[in-house]
């Protein structure tokens, strides 16, 4: 297959993209060891939008059509909104090696949600491929053991998936958007929704305000904020505008090798022999759904 040069870079944006997401579970598990879920994530929403505020300016391509604000305000609710909401929630009762495994879901659901939202073909081989990977996001949480990094792993990858929900509600909107706005405006507008999203939830009775510095929880969150607010999604944002949305949710399939590597070697975290069976069976069923796809795309 012959790649142009602006595909090629999409690529290269979209694998950039996905490994600075899957580096995020590592970041937010060092964070929550210190500060409270909802004070990290209401912190890089705010170093992201801050950084937007007095580096990023003059941003171009912007179209703006009456009723546009519904969905960007939708986009950012999705995404960073309640997907955050339920990731920091998850990754207080599972490992992160096993929440980036319930990422391999997302690019099915992306194919789902496109066949009726926005009339993409979906395929016999993508359902096939979806029900395997949901027995196996299902088996590798029913086998799961509680361990002193993960206390309800089966409880904890449910709300992973629900957050992947959120995910898939972001990129199919983000998709419906990107001819007519600037992906990096499109990430500014997930910043400042996110800042706004979450700072009322600081007053919750439930929410630790922080007491102490914490050198090591200021940097994840400043890297977060970043790295991974910023960079992550405008990558990310940039590759979906120059490529199909089904072959860009294909490179979300990477984030769960990244994060089960980055999850044994930062974390210490390990996976039981059918973990890492139910985690194949997860893998089958996205590249089962995805091979007659990429065929088409490369012919």
């Amino acid at each position: 297959m012959v790649f142009t040069e602006g595909k090629t870079k999409a690529f290269i944006a979209l694998g950039a993209g996905v490994f600075l997401w899957a580096s995020s579970f590592v970041a937010l598990k060092v964070a929550f060891r210190t500060y409270d879920p909802m004070v990290v994530i209401f912190g890089r929403m705010l170093v992201a939008s801050l950084c937007f505020l007095f580096v990023f300016k003059n941003l171009k391509n912007i179209d703006y059509q009456p009723g546009d604000w519904k969905f960007l305000v939708f986009m950012g609710v999705c995404e960073p909104g309640f997907y955050f909401i339920f990731e920091a929630l998850a990754l207080t009762y599972t490992d992160a090696s096993q929440a980036g495994m319930i990422c391999a879901l997302l690019p099915l659901m992306v194919a789902v949600g496109a066949k009726f939202i926005l009339n993409e073909p979906l395929t016999r081989r993508t359902v096939t491929g979806f029900g395997l990977a949901i027995v196996g996001a299902v088996t590798l949480s029913a086998v799961a053991e509680s361990t002193e990094t993960a206390s309800n792993p089966a409880l904890g990858n449910f709300l992973e998936f629900l957050a992947m929900i959120c995910a898939c509600g972001y990129m199919i909107t983000l998709k419906r958007l990107t001819p007519r706005y600037n992906p990096w405006f499109l990430t500014m507008v997930q910043a400042f929704v996110g800042a706004i999203f979450y700072f009322p939830l600081l007053f919750l009775p439930s929410t630790s305000l922080p007491t102490s510095f914490d050198l090591t929880g200021l940097a994840s969150i400043f890297y977060l904020g970043v790295f991974v607010t910023i960079m992550a999604y405008g990558l990310y944002n940039y590759g979906m505008s120059k490529i199909p949305a089904g072959q860009a949710s294909a490179f979300i399939n990477l984030i769960p090798v990244i994060t089960l590597v980055l999850g044994v070697l930062m974390l210490g975290e390990r996976l039981n022999w059918m973990q890492y069976a139910a985690s194949a069976v997860v893998v089958l069923g996205v590249y089962v759904s995805q091979e007659k796809q990429k065929k088409k795309a490369s012919a």
